[in-house]
């Protein structure tokens, strides 16, 4: 599925090593199997996979993981260069904007995942996103959000800010966090077929 090619290196910059053990070994792992699979002119069908259920979920929070990550990435720059504030609170600018840019960018991986699958259009491919995504990607920023609360509010004094190396390596950090908060939710979503086995 090429919407991945973005998704593991995404993965592994807050997973880090995991991340480039998951792509070697349950990434490139599946590779053989869905090449051989197109190879025959066929495909999986939904809700069908050679993998084991718990790889393909963790495999699809990856997916989502990434949209997450890129989007708090480009928002905490964004706010931090910018100097953005909504009713005069950095942190709560910080979330409202993480949200909606990992909101956008995940409801996007999903589109590239589910529309070329299912063959649907635009709309109904947006459609089948929002369902398969916007209960994931939430699970994901709950569990980021928490975390950034505790890095804001008790871990450092004085603030951390995004041009700092300890601010990114506690949020990877949070982000790991928020693979472990989405993953349960992706099992759901799978088992209750509105999310693609990847």
């Amino acid at each position: 599925m090429a919407v991945m090619n973005p998704v593991w290196p995404i993965t592994a910059l807050y997973f880090g090593p995991i991340g480039l053990w998951a792509y070697y070994a349950l990434g490139r792992a599946a590779r053989p199997q869905s090449a051989k699979m197109s190879g025959h002119g066929g495909h999986h069908h939904h809700g069908e996979s050679d993998q084991p259920f718990w790889v393909s979920t963790f495999v699809g929070s990856t997916h989502c993981g990434a949209g997450c990550t890129l989007g708090d990435i480009i928002a905490e720059f964004l706010v931090f260069f910018t100097g953005a504030t909504f009713v005069g609170s950095t942190f709560g600018t910080e979330l409202v904007l993480d949200y909606l840019f990992a909101f956008t960018l995940g409801i996007a991986f999903q589109y590239f995942s589910i529309a070329p699958m299912r063959g649907l259009g635009l709309k109904d491919g947006i459609i089948a996103a929002v369902k398969a995504d916007f209960l994931s990607l939430t699970a994901f920023e709950v569990g980021l959000f928490g975390w950034m609360a505790l890095m804001r509010f008790v871990f450092s004094d004085p603030h951390l800010h995004p041009d700092s190396p300890v601010y990114w390596f506690m949020m990877q950090i949070g982000m790991i966090i928020g693979f472990a908060t989405t993953y349960p939710m992706n099992w759901f979503l799978v088992r209750a077929g509105l999310k693609e086995v990847m």
